[in-house]
């Protein structure tokens, strides 16, 4: 798989989570030009790794994001891939108690942003080489839990938006989308760019949560990367419009 990111052009929304962290170390350990996005408050945060360009941009802004890309296309021309990590989740309410600001706010931050990227994204994507698009949504997509109601509807919303993605794009640009369940990274403690790095508390109850999962075990980041790496390969070359689980079997389909 080395050979398939050399001198590729990767986009990677959200670069400076735990796991655009990972991926995005190891696209550059494969050789690809990786351009990284994020709230300016989490590159300064973690800083920019030797090898990758970073944008800051908030993805909720669609002005925002147009102008981000703009600039990356005048920078580089095309790009061979995107990587959609751009998300959080809130405190756990019932949907009879959420209120308006709660839902937009979780709703903008995950499908709007995936929206608003993949629409300034798909200009430079079919001008690129194998393009291929992986958007991350979640095992609460398929199987939503009491309290995390706009987080799983908008990570339903973008299953829907990537198979819309691959059909209306293909033969050129390849839409596919990961799955993960809980991952041991900021995202638990509220998100990266939201104060998630402070680990006091979760949003779950980690012990009775690993009872239900058959590997026994939080994901990790680099439990992520494989199969994102798969997916924006050539190995994945006749695969679009799927969603790969990676769960350690909470949710089988």
């Amino acid at each position: 798989m080395a050979d398939d990111f050399q001198a590729r052009r990767i986009v990677v929304a959200g670069g400076c989570g735990g796991i655009g962290r990972a991926v995005v170390g190891a696209l550059i350990a494969k050789g690809a030009l990786v351009i990284l996005l994020d709230l300016p408050a989490s590159i300064e945060r973690h800083g920019v790794p030797s090898g990758a360009h970073a944008f800051s941009v908030d993805a909720r802004d669609a002005a925002g994001v147009e102008k981000v890309f703009a600039e990356i296309e005048e920078r580089f021309t095309a790009i061979d891939g995107l990587v959609n990590l751009v998300g959080f989740s809130r405190e756990r309410q019932l949907v009879s108690e959420t209120s308006d600001d709660l839902w937009h706010e979780v709703t903008d931050g995950n499908l709007n942003s995936a929206f608003y990227i993949t629409r300034s994204a798909l200009p430079l994507l079919k001008r690129g080489h194998d393009p291929a698009i992986v958007n991350t949504s979640s095992g609460l997509a398929l199987k939503p839990t009491p309290g995390y109601g706009p987080y799983s509807v908008s990570k339903a919303g973008i299953l829907a938006l990537t198979r819309l993605l691959a059909q209306e794009n293909a033969p050129v640009v390849r839409a596919n989308a990961v799955a993960p369940s809980a991952v041991d990274t900021a995202f638990l403690h509220g998100g990266t760019g939201r104060g998630g790095d402070d680990r006091s508390t979760t949003r779950m109850d980690v012990e009775a949560y690993l009872k239900t999962v058959p590997l026994a075990r939080l994901a990790e980041a680099e439990d992520i990367v494989g199969p994102i790496l798969f997916l924006l390969s050539r190995q994945s070359a006749y695969i679009t419009g799927q969603t790969l689980h990676v769960n350690g079997g909470l949710l089988m389909v």
